[in-house]
């Protein structure tokens, strides 16, 4: 049986209900897709709950389907929450948030660090964003995208975590290859600096919390490029685990 078209619905799936899509997930269905009352689809909510749906009615702007088939995934322990000073170049910051998604981080949240540069945070669209990594990606679980946070605050929320790292360039301090740190099935947290790095008070502010510098190679990266390293070695190595 060929793979059900997936789109998503922010609001609560319950088994037996009629749920309206938004206009442009109804458009995409009508006009695109040329799908009709009977049709079959997927709907997940983000939060790991997917349902089977049954088209009710299909038109330019409005599309109505029926729930069914209601499951709810949990959330392996084995999550990663990306912490990156965001640059002043915006399709650099969506290309990030995009493979950040397609990669599954738990958490992407923006840091505000001495040599950070005003970003505009587009809110609004950047969650379209991740809505369209999540079903390119067929994932159940939408990251979450925090408001933009100083380093200090950022140190205090993921302090809890017991695999939390901080990647700089800074030669003069001790790092270790992330590769050689990174444990299997844990859950972890990791920094990356704006394009002028961490000033030597932040990575030290940050060793105070716990956190383990960190290396990700020989060469000098970008930084959405790093994040995406980090991620794709989190991944890499949690490969095939629940």
């Amino acid at each position: 049986m060929p793979e059900l078209h997936r789109f998503y619905y922010n609001g609560p799936l319950k088994e037996n209900t009629t749920i309206t899509l938004d206009d442009a997930t109804a458009k995409h269905i009508w006009q695109v897709l040329r799908m009709e009352a009977g049709d079959k689809v997927t709907i997940t909510d983000g939060k790991g709950n997917t349902a089977l749906a049954t088209i009710r009615t299909a038109e330019r702007h409005s599309c109505d389907v029926v729930l069914s088939n209601l499951e709810s995934n949990i959330r392996t322990a084995h999550q990663l929450h990306l912490c990156v000073a965001f640059t002043k170049n915006n399709s650099r910051n969506e290309w990030l948030l995009e493979k950040a998604t397609e990669l599954g981080v738990a958490t992407v949240t923006p840091i505000f660090a001495a040599r950070s540069e005003k970003v505009h945070f587009r809110h609004d669209r950047w969650e379209k964003l991740l809505t369209s990594a999540l079903l390119q990606s067929q994932q159940d679980f939408m990251p979450e995208l925090t408001d933009i946070m100083p380093l200090a605050d950022v140190l205090k929320k993921y302090c809890h975590i017991n695999d939390r790292f901080i990647s700089h360039c800074i030669s003069e301090k001790e790092r270790k290859p992330l590769a050689e740190l990174l444990n299997p099935g844990t859950e972890a947290v990791i920094l990356i600096g704006p394009e002028g790095d961490f000033r030597t008070d932040e990575v030290s502010l940050s060793v105070s919390y716990g956190f383990k510098p960190v290396s990700l190679g020989n060469q000098r990266l970008r930084t959405e490029t790093a994040a995406i390293a980090a991620c794709a070695h989190f991944n890499m190595i949690n490969d095939g685990r629940e």
